[in-house]
């Protein structure tokens, strides 16, 4: 849909001014379409990924809804938040919406903070609460939050919640509210938790959808690192040092290795903080807070953790582990190439499992990545004198009176090289750069990586059912010793002494030879090509598991398309 402005939504002069002041001009689709149904009155399910602006787009008519007079110290909008941050950034965002519309007063109240400040707040008149399930749960108990007069509910990030097991929560704290509020949802997705929830809670609701294409990633530069199992650490070092982003948040699967990320950048002398669910709310309100005015400029975070950051200047998102779903992934890398600006995103991977997880995951996107080969010591030493070449310039140009001028001069009509003056100088100003990084393998890009090919060929081995092989104990040596990943194998028979392989006619050659010598279920074996009329079209067929072995009473060969 074309971009719509602002100012063509009708909008009182309050709200205006601060959407002016927020530095926004134009809607995006989930503001354009979701802020006049709500402003109507209607029940809303919008359905978009983060990074669309959903926040503005319910925040917008939460702030105009609000009864500044009669109701000035009454609950009238509640909006529930899957965690804490998330809770944090919304009202930080109300308040910004909020700014120029006196009497609107908006409190965030979340597990691991004072529940006598929160008490304190609410009590001096709240007429907008943004929360999470279990602490709006508290004060509902202590009745330190009445929702007599809600006029309206949001539900954000409705699937993350059910995720998190708040499904109870929510539907105690909905039952609460009163039958004539409305009732607002934002999902990222719609599994039947989240459809019963709107069939039994809101009133004909106009849907809301914004498609994965027109959450663009256009802006973002995706690639990836394939390094050895246990070297992602070293890697990561690599990679920090040749991109030196200003602000990047690195991405783990679990809490424990955002420590040990954590812990391995501070060894290494980096401006990092981790961030996941295991921290006390102060200890992470302080990293978040230091990360958002640049102090900090590496966080590392869990998916969930991470919920909530806007942070407009990330210029690099490193996925240290590969996201679980397409949904984490658009999630995370989404955090970089913000507000029209430029990103890079960057996974690294181990093995070719997660390659292909990874390759899939992007596909899913309808976007592209392109494989990286890691930067050597000698890329990171040209890289870093070109940075300083570029900031020596800079300055240079706008140079007029400089304070050490009659130093160099002084040096110079000593006889020093003017030359070996401004070296000196700049190793005092810059330091050396670490350029002496452990040295990783580099992998080629696998067969399967490069497109379709044309015909194949067959290879015999000489170890078949007899020695109770199966077909993912052949795919493994295979893909194990040579070039080829699992998606390159074509159709696999298996005879009583033998094994008969289809791989690309382009590969034979090269995966003989890389055979050569190998060992399978612990048995030395021999690999051969067979003769160039045995070709054959590659077969339809996906990667699969291990079918294991089958005793069988007939001796015909066992044959696997692998899917």
């Amino acid at each position: 849909m074309n971009s719509i402005p602002f100012a063509q939504l009708n909008l009182s002069d309050e709200t205006g001014q601060a959407i002016e002041a927020m530095g926004f001009d134009n809607a995006t689709d989930i503001q354009a379409q979701s802020i006049p149904l709500i402003r109507a009155g209607y029940d809303v399910i919008g359905r978009s990924q983060t990074g669309t602006g959903k926040t503005v787009a319910f925040g917008v008519p939460a702030v105009e809804l609000i009864d500044t007079e009669e109701l000035r110290n009454k609950t009238q909008v509640l909006i529930l938040c899957p965690t804490r941050e998330l809770a944090v950034q919304a009202c930080s965002e109300i308040e910004k919406i909020a700014k120029y519309k006196r009497g609107v007063r908006a409190v965030d109240i979340y597990g691991g903070a004072p529940m006598d400040r929160q008490i304190m707040r609410l009590k001096r008149g709240a007429n907008i609460v943004v929360g999470t399930p279990g602490r709006v749960m508290d004060h509902l108990r202590r009745r330190t939050l009445k929702l007599d007069h809600l006029k309206m509910i949001i539900l954000d990030e409705a699937d993350e919640m059910l995720n998190m097991g708040f499904r109870e929560d929510v539907e105690t704290i909905l039952k609460q509210t009163p039958d004539e509020r409305q009732t607002i949802l934002f999902s990222a997705t719609m599994p039947p938790a989240i459809l019963a929830l709107t069939k039994q809670y809101q009133k004909d609701p106009q849907l809301i959808e914004i498609n994965r294409k027109q959450v663009t990633l256009d802006n973002i530069e995706q690639q990836f690192y394939e390094v050895p199992m246990g070297r992602k650490m070293d890697a990561l070092g690599i990679i920090l040092q040749y991109h030196d982003p200003a602000l990047s948040i690195i991405f783990c699967n679990t809490k424990r290795m955002v420590d040990e990320v954590t812990a391995f950048l501070d060894r290494s002398g980096y401006s990092a903080e981790g961030l996941h669910g295991d921290m006390k709310q102060s200890q992470r309100t302080k990293v978040m807070d230091s990360f958002k005015r640049g102090r900090t400029k590496i966080l590392v975070a869990t998916d969930v953790a991470a919920r909530g950051i806007d942070v407009n200047n990330v210029d690099y998102v490193i996925n240290y582990d590969v996201p679980q779903n397409q949904e984490y992934y658009v999630h995370r890398i989404g955090r970089t190439g913000r507000a029209g600006k430029e990103g890079k995103a960057v996974t690294i991977c181990s093995g070719r499992r997660q390659v292909d997880e990874l390759y899939h995951i992007v596909r899913m996107t309808k976007s592209t990545i392109k494989r990286e080969s890691l930067p050597s010591g000698q890329d990171i030493e040209r890289r870093s004198n070109e940075g300083v070449v570029a900031r020596m310039e800079q300055k240079l140009a706008a140079a007029e009176e400089l304070y050490y001028k009659e130093v160099a001069e002084e040096l110079v009509q000593k006889g020093y090289n003017p030359t070996t003056i401004a070296a000196v100088a700049l190793e005092m100003a810059f330091g050396r750069p670490k350029t002496d990084f452990p040295e990783i393998k580099q992998f080629r890009p696998k067969a399967g990586l490069q497109g379709p090919r044309g015909s194949f060929r067959k290879i015999e081995i000489n170890i078949g059912r007899e020695n109770h092989i199966a077909p993912n104990h052949i795919v493994g040596a295979i893909t194990e010793r040579s070039d080829l990943s699992g998606r390159d194998i074509g159709k696999i028979e298996i005879y009583d002494d033998k094994t008969i392989v289809a791989i690309p006619d382009s590969q034979i050659e090269s995966t003989v030879k890389a055979m050569d010598g190998c060992k399978i279920c612990g048995k030395p074996t021999v690999t051969v090509a067979l003769k160039g009329g045995d070709t054959a079209k590659r077969p339809d067929y996906r990667p699969g598991g291990n079918r294991g072995y089958r005793p069988r009473n007939n001796r015909k060969p066992r044959t696997s398309r692998r899917g």
